[in-house]
């Protein structure tokens, strides 16, 4: 079964419009969780512009599935992971600025960082995930990294489900066969949604867990949270 991890980022953001604590975010997860949600997913940057770093400390609190924590890991950022000790820590390459997430880690690249990163990550009993494109090459570095999991940037896949979807799930079941291969378990993430999602789990039966936020919290608005979240399962379930 693919767990369903509810990134409440957007939440956030609708809060922070007012400057108040409307709506509660901290609230909203544990009724996420009532409603069937397997994990909580918050991605804190470093302006604060939705999560911030003490929603992070409130969360970590109230959250009893599973807590995924993402981001670029900055000192700070290190600093509050490991004052929170997530179950999970995702790792993405994002620049201070940037709107949202959009490709994974050159692991090549940046082995020497990323594999000093989930050697402290395990040493404090946090599972390391590593947010890549769909390449074999890319997968091989997050082994070699010691990451536990990738997680694969499936924006590509979204945009192009509608026109070919065969192909745009192609190079996404080559990455997590390798993946699994090399004993990395399989997330995914990015513009994932009602239309796309039972597709591409039906075809990567092995993933572990998909992490959704913005297509989630935009449905809600029409379904409510609770039949959204009953949805998405839905999608999950279907063979």
């Amino acid at each position: 079964m693919t767990r369903l991890s509810v990134n409440i980022n957007k939440v956030a953001t609708l809060r922070n419009a007012r400057g108040e604590n409307v709506p509660d975010v901290v609230k909203f997860a544990i009724d996420c969780e009532k409603y069937g949600a397997d994990g909580i997913t918050v991605h804190p940057r470093p302006d604060q512009r939705h999560i911030t770093y003490e929603d992070v400390r409130k969360l970590k609190k109230v959250v009893t599935t599973e807590f995924n924590i993402e981001g670029f890991p900055s000192k700070e950022f290190m600093d509050l992971v490991l004052e929170v000790k997530p179950d999970q820590v995702t790792l993405v390459p994002d620049a201070p600025g940037v709107l949202t997430s959009d490709q994974g880690w050159d692991t090549e690249k940046n082995l020497p960082v990323l594999k000093d990163i989930c050697s402290l990550l395990k040493d404090n009993g946090i599972r390391s995930s590593i947010f890549v494109n769909p390449s074999g090459i890319m997968v091989a570095g997050a082994a070699n990294a010691g990451a536990d999991r990738v997680e694969l940037y499936t924006k590509p896949y979204a945009d192009m489900y509608s026109q070919d979807r065969e192909y745009a799930v192609a190079p996404y079941l080559e990455a997590a066969t390798l993946a699994r291969e090399a004993g990395l378990g399989v997330n995914a993430g990015h513009d994932l949604n009602l239309d796309n999602l039972a597709y591409f789990n039906a075809i990567i039966p092995w993933l572990a867990e998909v992490s959704i936020g913005h297509a989630l919290i935009s449905d809600a608005l029409y379904y409510g949270i609770e039949d959204t979240i009953r949805r998405y399962k839905n999608e999950l379930n279907r063979q």
